[in-house]
């Protein structure tokens, strides 16, 4: 069955083809995040049409609010391996699965990751229920969270459900609630928050940062804020327990999902996670801190993903499901509070 995604180009859009789709292409579309490669073929195939018209010109100039529509073809067999890694399961139907993620684990096979991935266990699990993604048959991963975060996931076992869940999580309509640990306590009285672009303050105390966010123009495994083009992300933080001002434990909504969004937007703001390895790789606790020695000493981002609420895509039924602290969470958080 051929999917068809459709969207349209942001502001200021890549001088080429290519470049601005791989740039706007829905992260959370049913068939994932293409690669340009990927795109590079699809134009070349005739499978491209921007304001109606057939593109075959992948260097061709195309303007802001143009429509885009791409066809893709029916996923291929995959070579990705079945596994039997246990999985903890909280929710399963004909038509999808939730399960919660330890730290650790990636989510898809990528270079140097090839085994042992959510993956792998779900086409183990699955069997041949499974859901197109990405031109490939394997189990349908709507979106994502980093190898080192933990917590809930959503898959789709069919493709009524990928299309219907990719909806939701394309149109912002789908719940999603991350416990972090960041290092000092966001303030609304601080001015330095107060003076930064993309960042205002909403009732209840709740910090709320809408920037643009693209790839780093220098170090292609890092995200940064950019407020000329980029991705649209908008974060909310409400700080639920403060540690001696030297740290926080914090609650992030998400309104849009894109990569790293959390610890980019958090470092952006000056509150880095704290164990983050990319974001927040220069800060310190003050040694005289309670938790200061274990909060140097963990081993990934302090961030979990802890509630996850969507409709069912083919009953209507609201789905919530809540995943407690992780035990070396739960553990730093006991150290933190001295």
């Amino acid at each position: 069955m051929t999917e068809r995604l459709t969207f349209t180009l942001a502001a200021d859009p890549p001088p080429r083809l290519d470049r601005a789709l791989a740039r706007d292409v829905p992260e959370a579309g049913a068939h994932g995040m293409l690669s340009r490669s990927r795109l590079a073929r699809l134009i070349a195939e005739g499978a491209v049409r921007v304001d109606g018209r057939v593109a075959t010109d992948p260097a061709a100039p195309v303007r802001a609010g143009a429509a885009v529509e791409i066809d893709l073809g029916p996923p291929e067999p995959s070579a990705i391996g079945a596994q039997p890694i246990p999985l903890r399961v909280l929710w399963e139907d004909d038509d999808l699965i939730v399960v919660d993620k330890p730290a650790g684990m990636v989510v898809h096979p990528a270079p140097g990751s090839r085994e042992g991935t959510l993956v792998n266990a779900l086409m183990h699990h699955c069997g041949d229920s499974l859901s197109g993604i990405g031109g490939v048959m394997r189990p349908g991963i709507v979106h994502r969270i980093d190898k080192d975060t933990s917590g809930l996931l959503v898959a789709a076992k069919s493709d009524r459900a990928h299309r219907a869940l990719a909806d939701q999580f394309a149109a912002h309509a789908v719940e999603r609630r991350y416990l972090a640990l960041c290092h000092g306590v966001p303030d609304p009285a601080d001015p330095r928050l107060a003076g930064l672009r993309g960042v205002t303050w909403e009732a209840g105390g709740i910090l709320r940062i809408a920037t643009g966010i693209a790839r780093h123009r220098t170090d292609r495994q890092r995200q940064a804020v950019t407020h000329e083009g980029g991705r649209h992300a908008v974060t909310r933080v409400r700080v639920l327990e403060a540690f001696h001002g030297a740290a926080a434990l914090v609650e992030c909504r998400l309104e849009t999902g894109r990569t790293h969004q959390i610890r980019v937007h958090l470092s952006h703001v000056g509150h880095p996670l704290l164990g983050d390895p990319v974001y927040g790789r220069q800060r310190r606790m003050p040694a005289s801190a309670p938790g200061a020695g274990a909060a140097a000493a963990f081993p990934r981002q302090a961030l979990h993903a802890a509630t996850l609420g969507f409709i069912h895509p083919v009953t209507a039924q609201r789905l919530h499901f809540d995943s407690p602290l992780p035990a070396d969470m739960g553990e730093l958080l006991g150290q933190l509070r001295g």
